[in-house]
């Protein structure tokens, strides 16, 4: 018989309910809850308030508020107010009832302007601490890589700050801009700002827009992320590549043997200060590109002239001697030539230079130990971590889309840290669920306990040979052995 349903009578009181009781027992945010430790941050923020006046909401509760946000990727924190009476599992994860009063959206901002991005970074590092304790770190190789951020700004916002007088209120909009000018002279984007998000720059990789850009340091085990940077759009991300290397050393107390990057990291600098550092670099020779160009050139590559150490000159295809002269101490590097004289009598001149002074060939001071770097990168090994690298960080950035970090949800450079923090943060939180309730006990010691019960069984029954009967029957469970 077909049931028909009734307009159900609302009830003034109801026995035995629970919240708790309506959260699986399998939520994310109970494993979540039981992880990570939220009341750190009474202590972080203990100085950020008064004794006198208005109690506030309890800290923790608006970090959660805040987690809450990127992990279920909500557009507006208005948005995440007005669906918190509605999900009773945001209620039980924040400690809420039915009739708990929702804060006000502005909580949030507020918060975030007392509190600073230096919280929410201890908070993203004492996430990579707990997952380097469940093992979930190796910490002697990590892959680096940056991906841009869309600013929450308009590309109408940008003003020529030359010529700041023909707009209405320049004086203000001047204002706003001076401090950051001051900071970043010298740079492309000093001259046209955002008058809305003035510490997003202009990248014009395709249709030129606002952007931020976000660098990040994963570790190869687990592909947790142990170090994280954000920085305006334009930076180059060569410079950033050693102190992600230092923060992840902070994070997790471990050193850096290997960095895994592309070309865009192959820079001198960077394999320099990774050999002082005894460092394995990684990382795909940023010299190809100008061996490129002068391959269009069709003329002699810097590899078909001699360098003789005792000295301390170059010999070219033809003989003719390039000696010193002179040395660029900023770049560190010599420039070795031959006479004009001699370059325009060589009958080689066609196929070695365009240039009327004469070939030129350019020298690091310290060439030996460049080229012992850059040896290395061409490795076999070197090779097989770039493959690796480049479907592990897209990985790592696609997993992080999930969270909307593609575009910034707030604007000025500090807040979109903050973002980049607690996605970091979510990211690794989700590998730590997966992986932080499981036995701490290593595959190899699981094996000998295996092969252990196994020997035990194969006495009893006299089983023969016994090699042949570990190598292939110790591998299925136990069960099937008695």
């Amino acid at each position: 018989m077909m049931g028909h349903q009734t307009t159900p009578q609302g009830k003034l009181f109801y026995a035995n309910l629970s919240i708790d009781r309506r959260v699986r027992p399998d939520h994310p945010l109970r494993k979540i809850d039981r992880l990570i430790d939220f009341d750190f941050v009474y202590k972080e923020v203990a100085d950020k308030y008064g004794s006198n006046g208005n109690v506030s909401i309890a800290p923790p509760v608006i970090l959660k508020l805040m987690l809450l946000l990127v992990f279920y990727n909500v557009r507006s924190e208005r948005e995440l107010m007005e669906t918190l009476p509605e999900r009773l599992d945001w209620l039980w994860f924040l400690g809420y009832d039915l009739d708990s009063e929702i804060p006000d959206h502005s909580v949030l901002s507020k918060a975030r302007k007392k509190w600073g991005a230096e919280v929410f970074k201890g908070f993203f590092e004492r996430i990579v601490l707990q997952c380097v304790k469940a093992g979930l770190v190796d910490g002697s190789k990590i892959f680096v890589d940056s991906s841009l951020v869309d600013a929450n700004a308009s590309n109408n916002s940008v003003v020529d700050t030359r010529n700041l007088q023909l707009i209405k209120q320049y004086e203000e909009l001047e204002s706003r801009l001076e401090e950051k000018e001051s900071k970043d002279s010298g740079k492309v984007n000093d001259r046209y700002k955002s008058t809305t998000d003035p510490d997003a720059a202009i990248v014009g990789r395709g249709k030129p827009k606002l952007t931020y850009q976000v660098h990040r340091a994963v570790d190869g085990r687990s592909e947790i992320i142990t170090a994280t940077e954000t920085t305006p759009g334009d930076v180059n991300e060569a410079h950033v590549m050693m102190p992600l290397i230092e923060e992840h050393k902070n994070n997790t107390g471990i050193s850096a043997e290997t960095v895994v990057g592309d070309s865009k990291y192959g820079t001198i600098k960077n394999f320099l200060a990774c050999h002082d550092r005894g460092i394995k670099a990684h990382i795909p020779d940023l010299r190809k590109a100008a061996e490129k160009r002068t391959e269009k050139l069709e003329i002699f590559k810097d590899d078909r002239f001699t360098y003789n150490k005792e000295s301390d000159t170059y010999t070219c295809p033809a003989g003719n001697i390039l000696k010193r002269r002179s040395l660029h101490a900023h770049r560190q590097g010599i420039d070795y030539g031959a006479s004009k004289k001699a370059c325009l009598a060589c009958g080689l001149r066609e196929q070695c230079t365009r240039n009327k002074s004469g070939r030129t060939v350019k020298r690091h001071i310290r060439q030996e130990e460049l080229e012992n770097m850059r040896k290395a990168s061409n490795s076999a090994a070197s090779r097989q971590d770039i493959r690796t690298r480049q479907h592990l960080m897209e990985r790592s950035f696609a997993r992080a889309k999930r969270y909307g970090y593609d575009r910034a949800r707030w604007r000025n450079l500090w807040r979109v840290k903050i973002q980049e923090y607690l996605t970091c943060a979510v990211q690794n939180i989700q590998v730590l669920v997966r992986h932080g309730f499981r036995p701490k006990q290593s595959v190899a010691m699981a094996m000998e306990a295996v092969k252990e019960q196994a020997a035990v069984i194969i006495a009893k029954r006299n089983l023969k040979p016994v090699e042949s009967f570990l190598k292939y029957f110790v591998c299925p469970p136990l069960a099937y052995l008695h």
